[in-house]
């Protein structure tokens, strides 16, 4: 990554553009997050939310992914999930449907069909959702007895499922707006920017435990004493030494990549002759990037959530069911490391199975093995020692796969990692309440975009600042 160049490039007034409308529309999605849904008044409504979330680590998961914007009750509370489910339905049914997939290799014109489809199906997703959120918000509240919404009317209900509606949509145009105008995928940046507005009340949090001197400071050699807890003091070096250690392993997994070299055939025409050069051939080892993350923990969220709306309804033969839903599909905090009960464990494996499959998943769509054959056979290049056309697509197909397999482990097991620094917490030191399986995913989440952002702005740095090195 060459920031020098990054940083000359600003010097270009298109580039600079891109980079403030980019800052731009965040900072709006931003502002939008504090937005508060018209339904009750805001300071109460958020104080009784934060009460009824702090206990749950599926409303911890949620309010990270949506930037706080859960604790404030926003318009943007639905967020990006229903356009995260809307993609993942077209994309299987490109894959299922033979006439959606001729219609995504047209080129541009098929995938604008395909794009606009999936912001229509977003749109109804995005309803039922903001109906199933203020649903469950007014069964939990009213069952606490407090009288925040004891005058909401049904238009005032009405009104709060279409300002989140309409909100959700917003975030997808904000997205796809940074997409557009502006450098990196907005999708990424905007659920980038809404974890890391979170650092601060986790910096604060952090520091406030640190500097709770009431079971004890840290003693130098009885030289000196230093006003820090000893168990949190320690606590934070193993966390940051663990946090840079997956850190470093992730940016390695990110960047590594198969260099496949190409030939191409020399070809001569009348009097001159062109070809016969040799050209580069990069694969990824996770060409997926973040995208199995993402999938994975919106997929994983959809049972618990069933489970909220069916607890609920207070109906009396749905309630175990609800219950399971909820203890077997969320986050289990550190508490639930007991050793006593297997249902801890569903949750990390089943996000360790579903990001395996979803990176499988989503590179059979970003890799297409076939059409790369193709289009290397039409331009007269070829893999050496393997022949051009149907042998050359099953040698890429396997060199992927064999890729993706290991891509894909290395990815799941830097998922469920901080699960297992929970369960080794509990049990070893008896440490609760830590919360790691949150930083984790924003951990890995933030690390992949950042890369993801900093190599396509550096791509056009380099494109703006091409004649400088004429």
């Amino acid at each position: 990554m060459n920031f020098k160049t990054i940083f000359k490039s600003l010097k270009n007034r298109d580039m600079l553009k891109r980079v403030v409308i980019v800052l731009g529309l965040i900072v709006a999605y931003r502002l939008l997050a504090h937005v508060p849904v018209p339904l009750a008044e805001p300071t109460q409504l958020k104080s009784v939310i934060n009460s009824i979330i702090t206990g749950s680590d599926l409303g911890g998961f949620l309010n990270l992914l949506s930037g706080g914007a859960l604790t404030s009750f926003s318009i943007i509370l639905v967020g990006m999930s229903p356009f995260i489910t809307s993609s993942i339905i077209t994309q299987l049914l490109t894959k299922a449907i033979p006439k959606l997939e001729e219609l995504h290799k047209d080129g541009e014109s098929g995938r604008r069909k395909i794009n606009q489809w999936t912001r229509m199906i977003s749109v109804p997703l995005a309803v039922i959702q903001s109906i199933a959120f203020v649903y469950i918000l007014r069964q939990t509240v009213l069952a606490g007895n407090t009288t925040v919404l004891t005058d909401a009317s049904l238009t005032g209900w009405i009104v709060a499922v279409a300002a989140m509606s309409a909100g959700s949509v917003l975030l997808m145009w904000l997205g796809e707006l940074i997409t557009e105008q502006g450098v990196g995928n907005g999708i990424s940046l905007v659920i980038f920017a809404g974890i890391v507005s979170q650092l601060p009340t986790t910096i604060s949090t952090i520091g406030t435990s640190l500097f709770d001197t009431s079971k004890g400071v840290i003693h130098v050699f009885n030289w000196f004493t230093i006003p820090v807890n000893p168990i949190s003091f320690w606590i934070a070096i193993a966390l940051t030494l663990i946090s840079l250690v997956i850190l470093y392993v992730l940016v390695k997994v990110n960047e590594a990549q198969r260099v496949i070299t190409v030939n191409y055939a020399k070809r001569v025409h009348g009097n001159s002759s062109y070809g016969g050069v040799k050209s580069i051939l990069p694969v990824k080892l996770i060409s997926a990037n973040v995208i199995p993350i993402i999938f994975a923990v919106s997929f994983l969220s959809i049972p618990a959530f069933v489970g909220q709306i069916l607890k609920a309804t207070n109906n009396a033969s749905f309630l175990t069911l609800a219950n399971n839903l909820i203890s077997w599909f969320q986050a289990p905090g550190a508490g639930a490391w007991t050793g006593s009960t297997l249902q801890a464990f569903i949750y990390p494996i089943a996000y360790f199975v579903l990001v395996i499959l979803f990176t499988y998943f989503y590179t059979g769509i970003v890799f297409n093995s076939n059409e790369i054959a193709e289009n290397l056979q039409k331009q007269g290049g070829f893999i050496e020692g393997i022949r051009p056309g149907k042998q050359t697509e099953e040698y890429l197909n396997r060199t992927v796969n064999r890729l993706t397999l290991f891509g894909s482990l290395t990815l799941g097991l830097i998922a469920v990692m901080p699960f297992i620094g929970e369960f080794l917490m509990y049990n070893l030191a008896g440490v609760t309440g830590s919360k790691l399986s949150i930083g984790g995913t924003g951990l890995l989440i933030v690390v992949s975009v950042a890369l993801e952002s900093l190599r396509q702005i550096n791509s056009r740095a380099l494109m703006v600042t091409y004649d400088d090195y004429k």
